[in-house]
């Protein structure tokens, strides 16, 4: 396949906290076929003996979540952990709220970002920003938060971590948006969306919802995307159920899109 297909672990946080809850699922996830991670919302396991278990059960770190508060002041530990991961790609999943949703906010996280940005760089790595909705408000400068992140940043340092979802979510059509990302993006967040019977926004699996999956692949393909992780805030069946039956669809739909 021209794409990694695999696993984000912020779906089995419940199922990572301690050293053998997390073994138990690196071995589960190898039993049924995921060998690609995002590692996020892990527990307080030290990093090598994660970055021992990521070796034994050959496990490609692709990118992670850390916290930004954590990467703008402990940057240095972030970036030897990573190496111990053997991944190059340092992620933020959220927009701190030390940073007000305002021009002013906006532009002090773009220039601390970017900073960020610069030194990972500077030492082999690249920083990744993952979207939610409200990135696509906006401000009373008259930009939206996302537009701004991508046109008032490096493209050569700065990238992303598209969520197909939260694009579905803010009325945004995933496959032209991710074609705006071109050459940025090394991971895409594969979620499904679908809504109940009252129109209330649901997660889902894999091919479960409404997004149309085929044209979001065959754009990834075109950007040079590298890695796609599933990724289900919530689910109704157990969360490793939820992630087998979502891997199985996404391995269809590779199949007939490579």
């Amino acid at each position: 396949m021209s794409i990694k297909l695999g696993c984000q672990l912020y779906t089995l946080r419940d199922y990572i906290q301690t050293y053998d809850e997390c073994e138990k699922t690196f071995a589960y996830l190898d039993s049924i076929g995921i060998n690609t991670i995002q590692i996020s919302a892990i527990g307080p396991i030290p990093a090598d003996k994660v970055a021992y278990l990521i070796d034994k059960y050959n496990m490609d770190v692709c990118v992670t979540h850390i916290s930004f508060d954590r990467i703008l002041n402990d940057l240095d530990t972030v970036m030897k952990e990573h190496r111990m991961y053997h991944c190059d790609t340092i992620g933020t999943g959220y927009l701190p709220d030390s940073y007000a949703r305002d021009d002013e906010g906006i532009m002090r996280f773009i220039k601390d970002s970017s900073d960020i940005a610069h030194k990972l760089s500077e030492n082999g790595f690249r920083f990744a920003y993952h979207n939610h909705s409200f990135e696509f408000f906006t401000l009373p400068c008259g930009k939206r938060i996302y537009d701004m992140l991508i046109n008032e940043t490096n493209p050569d340092e700065y990238t992303f971590i598209p969520d197909t979802y939260w694009y579905q979510y803010a009325g945004i059509n995933p496959a032209e948006m991710l074609g705006k990302l071109n050459g940025r993006v090394k991971v895409v967040h594969f979620k499904d969306y679908k809504v109940d019977d009252k129109g209330t926004p649901q997660f889902a699996e894999i091919g479960a919802g409404n997004i149309n999956w085929d044209s979001i692949y065959t754009v990834c393909k075109d950007i040079g995307v590298k890695y796609i992780v599933i990724e289900q805030d919530r689910c109704e069946i157990d969360p490793r159920e939820s992630m087998a039956l979502s891997h199985k669809e996404l391995l269809r739909i590779a199949e007939r899109n490579d």
